[in-house]
């Protein structure tokens, strides 16, 4: 799997960089407005879709790992909650406490007698 996601990478690194060399004219790119005219950068084409591909992924990219970061925590919190509030084991099953009494009996002397059935 990590070949796979390499491979990928690679390809879209490749694909980026064909891109910028395919359009390196230069384009002004206003920056802010001044009294003579505008504060501008004179920038190749592939920089700039580059960049405000950037500004509109970045944002994005970070508000999803803000949501996974709290679904992360909620179902650890939840998960962490069931295991506190797992049903206990009982103290003792029905055959444990037959076995205790019959035990019981013959430290006391007493046996226990099977019981009969009522007619």
């Amino acid at each position: 799997m990590h070949i796979i996601r390499t491979l990928i990478w690679i390809v879209i690194t490749v694909v980026l960089v064909a891109f910028i060399a395919m359009n390196w004219e230069r384009a002004p790119v206003n920056f802010w407005p001044l009294e003579a005219g505008y504060l501008y950068f004179q920038w190749p084409v592939g920089v700039i879709a580059l960049v405000f591909f950037l500004l509109g992924l970045v944002p994005m990219w970070l508000f999803h790992r803000a949501g996974r970061w709290r679904w992360q925590r909620r179902i650890a919190a939840l998960e962490h909650s069931l295991r506190t509030t797992a049903a206990q084991p009982p103290l003792a099953t029905a055959t444990q406490l037959e076995t205790r009494s019959e035990q019981a009996g013959r430290e006391t002397g007493q046996h226990a007698q099977p019981e009969e059935p009522a007619p």
